[in-house]
């Protein structure tokens, strides 16, 4: 079986938008990770981006379960000597929500420049309003996003 390549007048990158209100991280991240991807797609390639355009809105209010929010912990490093910083998901929640989300769906991207090419399509806002009314149609409906 031979590998599919769609030609570039087949590929259509889409805009979707995902209300982050209320669902779970991972859950959240997973989808959107699939829509980056365009996994959705039936013209989907693994060595093609084929991906659409995402927007998560209300980033400031998700989910997580059980004790995550005291015990997960973000690294960053400064690049100094004993330059590590840490921090747990509430405090990042509340400095820069949108990087929690951000963090989540760059992990599950392939880790390569078709990867990093991708992760630049996802644009994450902490509220409700966003400056892409123009690309996306229309506002989420609950069954069709919050999948």
């Amino acid at each position: 079986m031979r590998t599919y390549t769609p030609k570039k007048a087949e590929i259509t990158h889409d805009w979707h938008l995902v209300d982050a209100a209320g669902q779970p991280l991972g859950r959240l991240a997973s989808r959107v990770a699939q829509l980056l991807r365009g996994k959705h797609k039936p013209g989907y390639a693994p060595h093609m981006d084929v991906g659409d355009y995402v927007v998560v809105i209300n980033a400031a209010k998700v989910a997580v379960t059980g004790r995550k929010a005291e015990q997960k912990l973000y690294y960053r490093h400064s690049g100094y000597p004993g330059g590590l910083k840490q921090e747990t998901l509430a405090q990042l929640l509340r400095r820069k929500p949108e990087r929690v989300i951000e963090h989540a769906v760059k992990g599950m991207l392939p880790k390569t420049a078709l990867g990093r090419h991708m992760y630049r399509k996802l644009r994450v806002y902490p509220g409700p309003t966003h400056p892409h009314q123009g690309q996306v149609r229309g506002e989420p409906s609950a069954a069709s996003e919050r999948t």
